[in-house]
């Protein structure tokens, strides 16, 4: 990048991992961070050759560089093994910082090797949120292009973005070996695009891309472990109805999604644009709950009856119940799903993001502008605050 724009994720004291995808900007971040800290870049041919034949040479490296407090191995699933000697130096107490960057969990899950059993801190890098940018891109730029770092930094963002996933494949999913045919893994990846921001339906997804349900199914877990794609449960606790089974499904960032999601004749713009803003909120909700201190965890509801609130954010310090509309009006029908939750979970607090400009209290419903939420939402505000009741104009 040409300019370093601060991130709001902060760094513990104590050693870490910092799994995120590609270009979310680890490397930009660590480098500010830790300027003078011994780097082990894996993605180097040479550097990966060297501790593939042999991990304890990182052992070796650190002894030898007794002024270097912090250690800071890039891309650290290409080598996993060496996490056994970075154990060994942490129960040697050497007074180290370790940092061990990742773009995939999936070589540690293969291997069986676990992260370092609690003895190092797991954290997660994401896109911006919109809070980050001093001069953010319009909201319809956004939903078009996305979030990645390297994606806002470019003059030409589609010409960044084109290459990424097909990038990310080879490198990730075809060099590494975790598919047997491309092809399928190429076309599942096409189909998969229509099930974002949507409950997942496997075999809907077999059909479209003519893989078995079970590759499909295994198709999935690979995007989750190479941090292409999220799921979230739906939200059962203390449920007063029957709730569905299936999560919902979103790629990581609404930019990757659109380059993959086809477009046709028979396509329609607000459908895709929809999906979008509902993804885009979704990964500012997932960094939110990253980079703040309180513990929160990300949900959905849909009862077997149909009603449906797309997030629920549940939390020690706060309940809170958002629905995400592509519409600049607000029609009673579009409350519907947030007013029943409520009848179920008195204590939540429910919120109507929509493209309006007006803030509005409906029916007890806040009703916020998406992109006046999004701009406004960072680590360092209490979720609460950003309701402005206070300042909530009542209407009809």
């Amino acid at each position: 990048m040409e300019s370093y724009i601060p991130r709001f994720f902060q760094a513990p004291r104590q050693s870490f991992f910092l799994f995120g995808p590609r270009g979310t900007g680890k490397s930009t971040l660590l480098k500010r961070c830790y300027p003078d800290a011994l780097w082990i870049d894996l993605l180097k041919p040479e550097v990966f050759r060297a501790y593939v034949a042999r991990p304890e040479r990182l052992a070796e490296l650190v002894r030898g560089n007794p002024e270097k407090k912090v250690i800071i191995v890039d891309e650290v699933q290409k080598v996993p093994e060496i996490l056994s000697v970075v154990h060994s130096l942490i129960e040697e107490k050497i007074k180290k910082t370790f940092v061990l960057t990742g773009s995939s969990a999936r070589k540690f899950k293969r291997t069986g090797v676990d992260l370092l059993a609690g003895r190092v801190l797991l954290r997660t890098l994401h896109p911006f949120l919109l809070s980050e940018l001093s001069a953010p891109p319009s909201l319809e730029k956004v939903l078009h292009f996305g979030l990645l770092p390297i994606v806002v930094a470019s003059k030409n963002p589609q010409d960044v973005l084109n290459p990424y996933v097909s990038l990310y494949v080879r490198e990730e999913v075809q060099i590494e070996g975790l598919v047997r045919n491309v092809g399928n893994f190429s076309r599942f990846l096409e189909a998969a695009s229509f099930s974002h921001a949507a409950s997942l339906n496997l075999s809907n997804i077999s059909r479209e891309c003519g893989v078995e349900r079970k590759v499909v199914e295994s198709y999935v877990q690979i995007l989750e472990d190479i941090l292409l794609a999220f799921k979230l449960p739906v939200f059962a606790k203390r449920a007063q109805r029957a709730v569905v089974a299936h999560p919902k499904f979103y790629f990581f960032d609404a930019g990757v999604f659109r380059s993959l999601r086809p477009q046709g004749p028979l396509d329609r713009p607000e459908e895709i644009g929809g999906a979008a803003l509902e993804g885009l909120v979704a990964q500012h909700l997932r960094a939110w709950i990253a980079y703040q201190k309180h513990r929160y965890e990300l949900f959905f509801w849909r009862s077997r009856g149909g009603l449906e609130v797309d997030f629920v954010l549940y939390g020690k310090y706060g309940f809170y119940a958002l629905e995400v509309k592509n519409t600049n009006r607000i029609r009673p029908e579009d409350l519907h799903g947030l007013t029943e939750f409520r009848k179920d979970y008195p204590k939540s607090q429910c919120i109507f993001l929509y493209r309006g400009k007006e803030k509005l209290l409906i029916n007890n419903v806040r009703c916020i502008p998406v992109e006046m939420f999004l701009r406004a939402l960072s680590p360092a505000t209490e979720f609460a605050g950003l309701l402005g009741t206070k300042r909530m104009a009542r209407s009809a």
